[in-house]
């Protein structure tokens, strides 16, 4: 198999080096989405330290069948390979582990990857690798790292007893944009920019599903191969992703998601949308939801203080999962029967709408773009996300693709538009609509800004309305 490029995570290399350069046992924790890159990361740092080894287990996929025993099993099959030794038995975490202590030498890293799975079932794995790592002397890296992260923090992260022993954590974000691109033209992709970011507007910056792009298709018909088609990869990854991360009990967690596939809500609109009992449950698997990094909180704040308000906004955050339950689940009946093989998409009703919304959720994955874009130091930002006025009787309710609060006492008012044609005089009308709609104490300033993609109108351009006009394409460089 070739090995895809490695591109970007160049903070989180250089973070794993300087911790690599002490003369002490480190411990990391690496958490991310599934697919984000986490092993990968770890196999491209060891790859720069050849002269120390890298000893890589991962945990077994969880299944009903499952026991803790078959996951010693594993990890013990894997350490025999590693040392080119017939099969070992280990019928205690501790044993395992001390074992694999008398092999492990000075600047050697140890990956334990997907570490939920490892210790899933066996209660006592966690105390064990403590004890484990609190009896280690050889100056090594010990990377503990999986999707499933909500397990990470309850069981190493906020556990007391990892306090104080814990030396980097990295939770990997996707890729930004410019680095998706680069990814896409390593690997050969020549499209348009209209192309890419409709194939980014799908994949989002996730390493694993750029890299599963044929570049010598149309982005149309990647899309078509990868989402419209039976068995295609990301016709099937959603119900692989929720089984694999919630051990086959993802119901729940997909009806909040179904209900957040339209737009930001509030934790009540929620409920009642799904129809949750009214107790503490749906905010902690929101929770869960935010932590696997599927879905973004966004507080709701005050103008005039800055300060957060009671409600947040929830979003879905993953283009990916958005795109499947908006897009690709209700076709899958007919995607199974094979309906798209010879249609194309722009036959898909509303399709371009669609790519237009996945647009927002991309470039709210790039908040430093847009800050750098608009000439907003991140020092002079007080409160800043996708926001929304609630109606009341005194205001109307109003909602804002991307709002940036300043110390300075600004309001950058930030629409999305991804529209093939020139955007005409209308956008202004709409946008001043908007801003009138929003209640903006005395001494503020709102101030407009349209980030597109398909040109505006010269009277647009020259009418001094917006205060920037950024085209995104720009982004890409």
């Amino acid at each position: 198999m070739i090995e895809q490029p490695f591109i970007g995570r160049k903070a989180e290399l250089a973070k794993l080096k300087a911790l690599h350069r002490k003369a002490t046992p480190g411990l990391v924790i690496i958490k991310g989405r599934r697919r984000i890159g986490k092993s990968r990361l770890i196999a491209e740092f060891a790859s720069k330290n050849p002269k120390n080894k890298l000893w890589s287990f991962a945990g077994l996929a969880p299944e009903e069948e499952m026991t803790a025993q078959s996951q010693r099993d594993h990890f013990a099959s894997q350490l025999a390979s590693f040392l080119k030794l017939p099969p070992l038995t280990f019928q205690d975490w501790s044993d395992a582990l001390d074992h694999l202590a008398l092999h492990v030498e000075k600047g050697d890293i140890v990956l334990f990857d997907e570490i939920s799975w490892m210790g899933a079932k066996d209660p006592s794995f966690i105390p064990k690798l403590k004890a484990w790592w609190d009896k280690q002397t050889t100056p090594m890296i010990v990377v503990c790292c999986g999707s499933v992260s909500t397990w990470i923090e309850e069981n190493i992260l906020n556990n007391t007893a990892f306090y104080g022993r814990v030396n980097l954590t990295l939770t990997l974000e996707p890729l930004a944009i410019p680095e998706s691109r680069h990814l896409l033209k390593t690997m050969g992709f020549q499209g348009s920019t209209y192309d890419i970011y409709k194939l980014l507007a799908i994949l989002g910056g996730i390493p694993w599903y750029l890299e599963q792009i044929n570049p010598g298709m149309t982005a149309d018909n990647i899309i078509k191969q990868l989402c419209f088609e039976k068995d295609g990869l990301l016709v099937l990854e959603f119900d692989r992703i929720f089984h694999d991360l919630f051990n086959g009990k993802g119901a729940t967690y997909k009806r909040i998601l179904g209900a957040l596939k339209e737009g930001m809500e509030i934790l009540a609109e929620t409920r009642e949308k799904i129809d949750f009992p009214h107790s503490g449950t749906l905010s902690k698997l929101m929770d869960h939801l935010v932590i696997a990094g599927f879905v973004k909180k966004h507080p709701l704040w005050s103008f005039k203080t800055g300060k957060a308000l009671k409600q947040s906004l929830y979003r879905i955050c993953d283009p990916y999962i958005r795109f499947y339950l908006k897009v690709i689940e209700p076709h899958r009946n007919k995607i199974d029967l094979g309906a798209f093989n010879d249609m194309s998409l722009s036959h898909l009703p509303g399709f371009d709408a669609h790519i237009g919304l996945q647009l927002e959720y991309l470039l709210l994955q790039n908040r430093q773009l847009l800050l750098n874009a608009m000439g907003v130091p991140a020092s002079d930002v007080r409160c800043d996300g996708p926001y929304r006025q609630l109606q009341t009787i005194r205001k109307q309710g109003c909602q804002v693709d991307y709002l940036v609060q300043t110390y300075t006492k600004n309001l950058f008012v930030c629409e999305f538009k991804f529209k093939r044609r020139e955007l005409g005089a209308d956008i202004v009308d709409s946008m001043k609509a908007k801003i009138n709609a929003l209640k903006i104490p005395k001494g503020y300033a709102a101030v407009p800004v349209l980030f597109h993609i398909g040109g505006v109108a010269p009277a647009v351009e020259t009418g001094g309305y917006f205060y920037r006009i950024i085209d995104i394409a720009d982004f890409l460089e």
